[in-house]
């Protein structure tokens, strides 16, 4: 009865409640005071593969996952997978049944025209779901990441699986090129008073394999991005939710933006420029804009869809918009995330994931 409870605990904050006093605690209760547990500050230096693995101690974590894929008829999907570690206590990690950690999985698969997504829930401590290293694996259930390389390079080659009602996909990930750490060398700054996370990328991956949807399968391929970040209160109280870009540009560059937006103020914005040779630079607010152009009208909230984004440092100026504007994660966290496609003074394509709305 103890997790039962536990569980209960985690989706009611987790899930972002509409009364005032929850929305003072940020989208999601991620803005909710984490004292207790370990604290990000800068300075972190980063060590892989262990950094790959759990961080025991800090409250949430992620694995996410995005592929933008095409089939040889040049036909378009996306695919997520995201695998979060939710701490309910301080402390170390207790095994078997006194474990005080709950997994969450989502799973998508998106085209032009149809939007299917999934969640898994399960406990710690009994193997049900968990990450481990060496070697490199990430699972909830059948749901899993898992490395086929060598230990000290586990990112070099994956295998990724998930499914759910309407789909499901099987896809190889490979990459030969080194992560990106975002922000002050992996410190990814969240709003002027302090709040972070560790945050770091690899933006570089290839994927190719076979993905369902309704019944038809098609073999696909493109480009892939793993995220990877840890806190334990990476928003601070009235951050009502965020808009996140991660884009895959033709000219060779890749580009993260964010800006989380706050129930008083201006948003929070900042990203990384990612240029070909893997190199990389942290913009400033007043170094790109990101501006809202078309709304949508999804799961009756309108969301912004299509954007300008211009990096004029860059010589960037593009429209970014969704391959499907009803790309809504009908869950019990919901949320807005779908692949979405770049045009202008250059081409590409990418993810977008708009929360809090």
């Amino acid at each position: 009865m103890r997790i039962d409870r536990a569980c209960a605990v985690v989706l009611l904050v987790l899930a972002g409640c509409d009364d005032t006093s929850e929305r003072q605690e940020g989208f999601a209760g991620l803005g909710v005071d984490a004292n207790a547990f370990q604290q990000v500050t800068p300075g972190r230096v980063f060590g892989f593969p262990a950094d790959h693995a759990a961080h025991d101690g800090y409250r949430v974590e992620w694995w996410y996952l995005t592929a933008n894929l095409k089939d040889p008829q040049g036909r378009a999907f996306g695919v997520q997978w995201t695998l979060f570690r939710n701490a309910l206590q301080a402390g170390p990690e207790q095994p078997g049944w006194a474990s005080q950690v709950i997994w969450l999985g989502h799973a998508a698969v998106t085209s032009a025209t149809v939007h299917h997504a999934a969640e898994r829930y399960a406990r710690g401590g009994v193997g049900q779901a968990g990450v481990h290293q060496p070697p490199f694996a990430a699972w909830i259930d059948d749901w899993r990441l898992d490395s086929q390389a060598d230990r000290e390079n586990p990112l070099a080659d994956m295998r990724l699986q998930a499914s759910g009602k309407g789909f499901s996909y099987q896809l190889r990930l490979t990459s030969s090129r080194p992560v990106v750490l975002h922000g002050e060398q992996g410190f990814s700054r969240k709003s002027e008073q302090g709040q972070a996370s560790y945050y770091y990328s690899q933006p570089f991956f290839a994927a190719s394999g076979s993905l369902e949807i309704d019944g038809t399968t098609y073999q696909v391929s493109g480009p892939a991005w793993l995220d990877r970040e840890w806190s334990s209160q990476p928003l601070m109280a009235g951050q009502s939710g965020w808009d996140w870009f991660s884009l895959h540009l033709d000219s060779g560059a890749q580009l993260m933006l964010f800006r989380i937006r706050q129930q008083v103020g201006a948003p929070y914005v900042t990203g990384t420029w990612i240029n070909p040779d893997g190199s990389t630079r942290t913009l400033s607010r007043d170094e790109f804009s990101l501006t809202p152009l078309t709304s949508s009208e999804v799961a009756g909230r309108s969301l912004p869809t299509r954007w300008s984004v211009k990096v004029p440092g860059q010589g960037l100026d593009i429209t970014v918009a969704a391959l499907n504007p009803k790309a809504w994660m009908d869950l019990r966290i919901a949320y807005w995330e779908g692949p979405v496609q770049v045009s202008g003074s250059d081409t590409g394509v990418g993810y977008l994931e708009m929360t809090g709305y």
